[in-house]
């Protein structure tokens, strides 16, 4: 479940090696500016998680440099983030396998239980955001399933990384599967065979319930592949029941508004050529779905029904994101919401539109229409450089229709980064250049396992 907020510290301890911060040029050399290349942005965005992890327990804060609480789901990404890193050089293998390592002790040790406070998870799961200093329960959030899955997603990568003999590889693996095998999927479970969006010690599982096509396919998958509490033989027919095929855009496919349903399970799962029976039905896949999807996205942005300033065809990308914040108005003559974080998007299902943009729309879409989305990043990077970009990247969203209050008179451009937003940026990126972490799901047996018990065949599967 999306939902946000932020947080960051930083301390030498947490610094990243000398260099790997800054703006340079090719001769190595400091710039204010760089001009936009994959490598750049990948270099930013890595160091978000390899700069603002928090001095001590080394979790990743939900946003920069808003300072409030760090998220699970950041975590897993940052843990995904590190393999990046050693492959593009930005770190050695030995410097990301000692902050893997941290990391993952530090989920270890972290206290699980059914308390209301003192604890950082239950059943394995943990919590949707943790506190900067000890890492406990922040406040009265949910024991949250996607975001305790998008952990394990994390986990599992640098599990099939770390493959060396040493003893910090070997103990990295260990650790990752105790961290897997402790979770409790199946203890999420509703009378109606489906996992529960959350769970709180005072209130129980939270009537919502993960139906439908989404971004919890990597949570399906992980909760059929477990061998200590696996989700029962039919989960994945009970979660297909609510999707939903129409048309939107011109586009036949599985809808889903907002872009990051799309991202997220591809960000770990390889869906080329594998089907599972809807797919086989519709004779498609998950990835080539998603490829419509972002498709539509953009050709809803293009058309612009409500006539908000920069939409076109390299400048687009409706998904969940910040937002200006809440303001009723009058907009060229229709009655508009401006809202603040929000999941907005277009399908066939419903349209939430406000005017904003988020980077990360087709930064995480890279892999399913790179040409369109390339373009994209580019013309956001070089034409609002000043406002939209800096050291870690794409700023999370903007909304140049937005010239209410002081200081908004060329349009709202927001402060932060989000840890949820910068992981499919770099992650999809890495996917369409190398396919480095799609290759390392194929052979994690968990992945495999979970894809085969919901009926995938085909493709690589093979």
């Amino acid at each position: 479940m999306r939902i946000t907020s932020i947080l960051l510290v930083l301390c030498c301890a947490c610094q990243a090696p000398s260099g790997v911060g800054r703006a340079q040029d090719g001769a190595g050399n400091d710039t204010a500016e760089a001009a936009f290349s994959l490598d750049e942005l990948q270099r930013r965005t890595f160091n978000y998680f390899w700069e603002t992890a928090l001095p001590g327990n080394y979790q990743i804060p939900d946003r920069w440099p808003t300072e409030r609480f760090s998220s699970i789901a950041a975590t897993g990404f940052g843990l995904t983030s590190y393999l990046v890193g050693v492959e593009r050089g930005y770190v050695t293998r030995e410097q990301a396998a000692e902050r893997t390592l941290l990391t993952l002790e530090k989920l270890w040790s972290l206290p699980q239980g059914p308390e209301m406070t003192g604890v950082a998870g239950y059943k394995g799961l943990f919590y949707h955001f943790l506190t900067n200093d000890e890492a406990l329960r922040y406040k009265e959030v949910e024991l949250s399933t996607i975001d305790s899955g998008l952990l394990m997603a994390g986990v599992l990568s640098a599990q099939s990384y770390f493959d060396g003999d040493d003893e910090s590889e070997r103990r990295i693996r260990e650790l990752a599967d105790q961290l897997y095998r402790r979770v409790e999927w199946d203890w999420s479970l509703n009378e109606n065979g489906r996992m529960s969006m959350g769970w709180r010690p005072d209130r129980e599982f939270i009537p919502a319930d993960w139906r439908g096509y989404n971004e919890a396919m990597i949570l399906l998958v992980l909760g059929m592949g477990s061998p200590t509490h696996p989700l029962p033989d039919d989960a994945w027919e009970r979660w297909s029941e609510g999707y939903q095929w129409d048309e939107f855009q011109g586009y036949e496919h599985l809808n889903f508004s907002p872009l990051f349903g799309h991202q997220y399970s591809q960000m770990y799962i390889d869906f080329r050529g594998i089907q599972d029976a809807y797919m086989r039905e519709h004779d498609s896949d998950y990835f080539e779905n998603s490829r419509k999807a972002t498709l539509a996205n953009r050709a809803y942005c293009i058309e612009n029904p409500m006539g908000f300033v920069g939409y076109g065809p390299n400048q687009w990308g409706l998904t969940a994101c910040d937002g200006p914040g809440g303001l009723d108005t009058i907009y060229r003559g229709q009655e508009v919401k401006f809202f603040d974080y929000r999941a907005r998007g277009a399908s066939s299902r419903h349209i939430i539109d406000d005017g904003t943009i988020a980077p990360t729309a087709a930064g995480g879409s890279v892999p399913f229409a790179p040409e369109e989305c390339i373009a994209a990043l580019e013309h956001m990077w070089t034409t609002q450089y000043d406002s939209l970009v800096g050291p870690y990247g794409f700023k999370d969203a903007f909304n140049p229709s937005y010239t209410f209050g002081e200081g908004n008179e060329n349009g709202w451009y927001d402060v932060d980064y989000l840890g949820i937003d910068q992981g499919p940026i770099l992650i999809q990126i890495e996917n369409h250049r190398s396919e480095l972490i799609w290759n390392l799901m194929r052979k994690n047996p968990y992945i495999r396992k979970g894809l085969e018990r919901a009926g995938f065949t085909g493709g690589w599967l093979e």
